[in-house]
């Protein structure tokens, strides 16, 4: 296996999220009753074609949550998941690097749903079942229940929007980053960004909860290289701003 590449992730508010056109998870998907010595020696993992992904304790051999590519093609894998039994924000890392590379993040909740899914650019394939997991970690992501977006503006060094609809903000001393849903509309707010100058994995925080409302991830002392505020209906691109470099 080639080297894991980590940075960290978080979670956010706690409405009910706009109804979503695609398969969602139930809150839990899956009851997890695991011995807790069980879980601190392997890393539960989902497998699909092209794609598997896991979520392991701090001291397994893929700690926090992880999405390897499994095929030599031109797909690329992802995981998509919640944090903490909260729907109205989901989370997505790409795998961008070749086969047998694996990436993720650190830092996760104690319960995660996610699931593996192949990607051909910004067009999902396929994708598997979601999974529920209760995570041991030394430093559990909490929820973060009442960001909006003047609060994450304030609490952050350099913002970007996206006709005023979708925010991204984020902070590099602990670095933060906000995706804001700023408008009462039908679309999603969605941040996009690369983290530590690694052109392989591409990190995103997908608000679902409506207006006013911000969805958080944490990357610790890895700054945010390269990112975007986009609008979404559903999988679909409504609007976006190109990159900028932080």
């Amino acid at each position: 296996m080639a080297a894991t590449v980590f940075s960290a992730d978080g979670a956010a508010a706690m409405a009910e999220p706009a109804p979503k056109a695609e398969p969602r998870p139930a809150v839990p998907a899956v009851a997890v009753s695991t011995p807790a010595a069980a879980v601190a020696a392997e890393p539960e993992c989902v497998r699909i074609k092209g794609a598997e992904a896991c979520v392991g304790p701090d001291g397994s051999d893929r700690p926090g949550i992880t999405i390897e590519d499994t095929a030599n093609d031109d797909l690329h894998a992802t995981v998509e998941y919640y944090l903490n039994g909260y729907l109205g924000t989901k989370y997505a890392i790409h795998n961008l690097g070749r086969k047998g590379e694996v990436r993720g993040n650190r830092e996760i909740g104690k319960i995660v749903t996610f699931r593996a899914a192949v990607y051909e650019g910004n067009h999902r394939v396929r994708f598997g079942r979601w999974k529920t997991v209760q995570n041991i970690t030394k430093y559990p992501i909490k929820r973060d229940t009442r960001v909006t977006p003047a609060a994450a503006r304030s609490r952050s060094k350099t913002c970007t929007s996206t006709k005023g609809a979708s925010t991204l903000c984020f902070n590099e001393r602990n670095t933060v980053v906000f995706a804001c849903d700023t408008s009462a509309d039908q679309y999603q707010a969605r941040a996009e960004y690369f983290i530590a100058g690694d052109p392989t994995a591409r990190f995103e925080i997908h608000q679902l909860a409506g207006v006013n409302t911000c969805g958080k991830a944490e990357h610790g002392d890895l700054a945010v290289s390269m990112y975007r505020a986009s609008l979404f209906d559903h999988n679909r691109r409504v609007a976006t701003r190109l990159y900028k470099y932080n």
